[in-house]
């Protein structure tokens, strides 16, 4: 079992930025992949940006250099830097952990993110 908490959502103007982090406990030597999805209203679920334990990532390819992703392995945390918010953004962020060998998916509660125009 994997639990992950996010933070640092909240409401920004179109052209801020924001720094979202997931702390993640329990089983966290068998996480493999740790990631950022989110789902606008009326939206399903997209990623944004995933990342290994090695620090290889995958991007969304329409938010690639707008947003980062970063792991700290020693913390158990992931992090993601949005950069140059637009409105469309606007959205829940979960974070996600996929563990090794069964590949189960876990998510965090979820964390409102509001660009303002």
């Amino acid at each position: 079992q994997v639990q992950l908490v996010e933070s640092g959502g909240g409401l920004v103007q179109a052209g801020g930025s924001l720094r979202l982090s997931c702390a993640a406990s329990g089983s966290i030597r068998s996480i493999a992949f740790m990631g950022w999805y989110r789902q606008a209203p009326g939206k399903q679920r997209e990623l944004v940006a995933q990342i290994t334990s090695s620090g290889i990532t995958n991007y969304s390819n329409s938010l690639k250099g707008r947003f980062a992703i970063s792991r700290d392995n020693a913390k158990n945390t992931v992090d993601l830097q949005m950069n140059s918010l637009k409105p469309e953004d606007t959205a829940v962020y979960y974070c996600n952990a996929i563990l090794r060998g069964t590949l189960a998916n876990y998510w965090g509660k979820g964390t409102l993110v509001t660009v303002s125009s």
